[in-house]
């Protein structure tokens, strides 16, 4: 029984690893490129890549031995694996200082929000609000084009589609209330466009109760145990700054 333990706490901390690297360098992950990390030869390494590979949570390209996450990878590294880092305090005072520059009317505090965010998490941002059906502010679309995963053209006509479909991105964001932040991974969007990608959502509250989402969309290979802190600070920030209008 104790060897069985050892032995899945291996698997795990070599699937952490993994998509750590992965999230990295985006490109496939070989034995011998983690095993620095761990007293266990590239053999034993590629054994338990297997293991994974048949349980779902690792695939390899056919153009390389390496291998990269599944979106079953990337929902179990969320859910289970990642230990989220705090903020910096400069980071935290960059965000404070934008959003003194935002003080005024609801619509350029929440276009100011998007901004903030993108430029922390050098993805995509958008930011909804309950009330407007038809209307959001997003940024840094371009920062999504920047990553190699999406240097193909289809992928961009798709992603562009979305953007300009706002009734339906909308939908996929407005899902549910939640103060907690929200994690869509990959076919969790229920989106064929957006297969390749991950979505970050937290609410924010107007008038005591909630009243719109911050979002970050970026691919599945996304620096999770970052976004998620920096979505949590920013909607409490977005929260306290609306009290004041």
């Amino acid at each position: 029984m104790v060897r069985t333990v050892d032995n899945e706490t291996r698997k795990r901390a070599i699937l952490a690893v993994t998509i750590n690297q992965y999230i990295q360098e985006a490109l496939p992950i070989a034995s011998e490129d983690i095993a620095g990390d761990f007293d266990l030869s590239s053999a034993t390494i590629r054994n338990i890549f297997a293991n994974l590979e048949e349980d779902g949570y690792l695939t390899h390209p056919y153009t390389s031995g390496g291998r990269i996450p599944t979106c079953k990878g990337y929902r179990y590294y969320v859910d289970f694996l990642i230990s989220q880092m705090e903020l910096l305090d400069e980071e935290k005072e960059r965000i404070v200082n934008e959003y003194k520059k935002a003080i005024g009317k609801l619509e350029d505090v929440l276009e100011e929000t998007s901004e903030v965010i993108s430029s922390i998490t050098h993805y995509a941002s958008i930011v909804s609000f309950i009330e407007w059906q038809d209307k959001f502010f997003y940024k840094g679309i371009s920062r999504i084009l920047e990553q190699p995963e999406f240097q193909n053209f289809e992928k961009i006509r798709f992603l562009m589609a979305m953007i300009e479909d706002k009734q339906r991105l909308l939908k996929i964001i407005n899902r549910d209330f939640h103060e907690k932040v929200k994690v869509y991974i990959g076919r969790e969007l229920g989106c064929a466009e957006l297969d390749n990608y991950s979505l970050v959502v937290s609410s924010y509250r107007f008038k005591d109760k909630p009243h719109g989402k911050i979002a970050v969309l970026g691919p599945m290979r996304m620096e999770y145990k970052h976004i998620i802190p920096v979505l949590e600070y920013i909607s409490g920030i977005l929260t306290e700054t609306l009290e004041g209008i």
